[in-house]
């Protein structure tokens, strides 16, 4: 590889397993010391045992719990240099089925949850006058949804949104905050959730004719965290394999 992060100290937040898992692998391959932090702790210490990174268990929705984790990379290595958020959940719920305490779950772990780790990460990162803030966010919500997403899709536009006033306020201390927003990606909660005829019928959809990987979204994010993107925030990079774009169902033309 090519050590575009060598000796970059990164937390990475939502990181046992699928999307978080990819990013920590690919961020591991490009030379970078690792923080991992997931509520999973039997996956999440597993995943940072494989390599070689600390662990801690964390629920970002609550603040305490995203300031230990930051803490433990400055213990662990004396900087933090990026900082993930990738945890989210998305419960599949009618809006008329879902109730106050439903939504606000939701947007504890996934807006909230947003807000957590980087009022923990700015301090040092100031401090540093260097940092860089990446968020998971989604296409469902800033650009599509489907019934069912009503909660995921308004905290996920609310990332957005964040982002963008986060990047406007942090950049005189070279802090640049960025997102990724990853369409139909092939994780172990997609097949278990969601199942075969559900990853069929986006498949489909999907110019690529595929579900992205992993580390397709990670890709995305090594480009963002690294010095190549120095001079980008407060935006989004739509990894979807081209699924925003078609105007109907009848889109893809085949070589003969």
């Amino acid at each position: 590889m090519t050590g575009r992060l060598q000796d970059k100290v990164a937390l990475i937040v939502g990181s046992a397993r699928g999307i978080g898992k990819g990013i920590a692998l690919r961020f591991a391959e490009e030379g970078a010391r690792l923080v991992l932090a997931d509520n999973e702790a039997e996956a999440g210490q597993a995943t940072a045992d494989e390599l070689g990174a600390a662990f801690i268990r964390t629920d970002i929705s609550l603040m305490a719990d995203a300031e230990a984790a930051v803490a433990l990379a400055l213990k662990s290595h004396g900087r933090l240099d990026i900082v993930v958020q990738n945890a989210g959940i998305y419960p599949w719920q009618l809006i008329e089925n879902t109730s106050p305490d439903d939504w606000d779950r939701v947007m504890a772990v996934n807006l909230r949850g947003t807000f957590n780790a980087t009022l923990a990460a700015l301090a040092p990162m100031k401090a540093q006058h260097y940092g860089r803030m990446l968020y998971t966010s989604s296409i469902t919500g800033p650009r599509v949804s489907s019934p069912g997403h009503g909660h995921y899709s308004a905290s996920k536009a609310g990332i957005n949104g964040f982002i963008r006033s986060a990047a406007l306020e942090f950049s005189g201390y070279g802090i640049t905050v960025n997102g990724v927003e990853p369409g139909n990606i092939l994780t172990e909660a997609i097949e278990l959730h969601r199942g075969a005829a559900y990853i069929k019928n986006m498949e489909d959809s999907i110019p690529l004719g595929r579900l992205g990987s992993p580390r397709d979204v990670a890709n995305a994010f090594l480009f963002l965290a690294s010095d190549d993107a120095s001079y980008i925030t407060g935006t989004t990079i739509i990894v979807d394999g081209g699924q925003l774009l078609p105007e109907g169902k009848d889109f893809r033309l085949l070589p003969p």
